[in-house]
């Protein structure tokens, strides 16, 4: 009777264990930034909030397929293409907006579309996503959120 009850507490870990999520490493060049809600939360080092009368916050999402930039600018959607390479190197191109006009929402959606203009490499620190130029500070940072 001992022997099962220890065979159960082991089994009891093991499935446990199988069912505890696994960290990813943030120098890989997997998933980890791909297919996730990133949020802009600081922009050229200035905290970024919601502006009255904005529909929604500022996002982007790196679609896998096609390598694809989706999100919203504050105004306007955004879309383009992405690349990435070894040692965390990022690159977008042909990021564009739509052109609707918000004339009740202060903000400046040109300073976001610069940092895809400028940003060559990324970091990930538990879901927080840095675009860089260099070795400067960030240009750009975004946090994950998860949806339920």
């Amino acid at each position: 009777m001992k022997i099962k009850s220890l065979l159960l507490v082991f089994l009891a870990f093991i499935a446990i264990g199988c069912n505890s999520t696994k960290k990813s490493n943030p120098e890989s060049k997997d998933e980890t930034i791909t297919e996730k809600y990133w949020k802009l939360k600081t922009l050229d080092g200035k905290e970024v909030l919601m502006k009255k009368n904005q529909e929604r916050e500022i996002f982007i999402t790196l679609k896998t397929n096609e390598n694809r930039l989706t999100g919203f600018a504050g105004c306007n959607s955004l879309s383009g293409e992405y690349t990435l390479e070894e040692g965390n190197r990022i690159s977008f191109k042909n990021v564009a907006v739509t052109m609707k006009m918000c004339p009740d929402v202060d903000l400046n959606e040109s300073e976001l579309l610069e940092v895809f203009e400028l940003a060559d490499n990324y970091t990930i620190v538990n879901d927080v996503l840095s675009l860089n130029v260099g070795r400067r500070a960030p240009l750009a940072v975004f946090e994950a959120v998860y949806m339920n």
